[in-house]
């Protein structure tokens, strides 16, 4: 089967990529632009998997940094997506439970990334206060999931608010990335193993909102990355007519 030989292949390519980041990281710890070299040879694994990807816009997201990035959040395949679409100078916020992943854990540390402890509200809010300085402070961009946990080919799940909190407090506008919904349609013991459409919605300003527009915000959001994934789904599903 091609997947037998494809999984171990994909998971050296990760081991590879992420300690060239961990190099990199020894010699400039924290530094945002650290992501960039890990995330410049990780997403080459969508070629050893058999996974075209798409990406339109790229201008939008080069015109309008820093700011907050939102993008669904399907399976642990995200990470080549994800890497193929981000720009410099942007870290993510993930759970702290991923320094547990062998290599990887150690590089998203490392590299600048920011760590958030969902279980613990009160230390997740702090943690979106952090990141909103760091935005302003250090003219970075952060990627962030507002679905809180992978979809699984449900859909996309209600949205977090804190994603929404951080661009306010940080005055930043949010600029959503829509994936289609690979999961229904990649088969990685198939050469050709699937597409994933990727789409760069046109920003959304905070300017003169306050936290207590972040509901509105991110539903207003939520609304824009669903249709634009239906959308998307529906041209999936052209190319390999389901």
């Amino acid at each position: 089967m091609l997947i037998a030989i494809r999984i171990p292949l994909v998971l050296i390519w990760v081991i590879f990529s992420t300690t060239c980041g961990i190099i990199v990281s020894l010699f400039r710890p924290f530094n945002p632009k650290n992501v960039k070299v890990t995330t410049d040879l990780l997403k080459y694994g969508s070629y050893i998997l058999g996974i075209k990807l798409i990406l339109r816009h790229r201008e939008i997201a080069d015109e309008n940094r820093p700011c907050v990035f939102v993008s669904n959040h399907q399976d642990n395949l995200d990470i080549f997506p994800g890497a193929f679409c981000l720009p410099e100078r942007t870290v993510s916020i993930g759970k702290k439970n991923i320094l547990w992943i062998p290599f990887f854990g150690i590089y998203y540390w490392l590299s600048g990334n920011i760590l958030i402890n969902r279980k613990n509200k009160r230390s997740a809010f702090e943690t979106m206060d952090i990141a909103a300085n760091a935005i302003k402070e250090k003219s970075i961009s952060v990627w962030i999931m507002p679905e809180g946990t992978r979809s699984r080919g449900r859909g996309l799940l209600p949205f977090k608010k804190g994603p929404f909190i951080t661009a306010i407090k940080a005055g930043v506008p949010v600029v959503p990335y829509a994936w289609s919904n690979y999961v229904k349609h990649v088969n990685l013991n198939r050469w050709d193993a699937g597409t994933i459409l990727m789409e760069i919605l046109p920003p959304v300003p905070t300017t003169g909102l306050t936290v207590m527009d972040a509901t509105e915000l991110k539903d207003r959001i939520h609304k824009m990355m669903a249709e634009a994934i239906e959308r998307l789904d529906a041209e999936v599903k052209i190319m390999y007519r389901e």
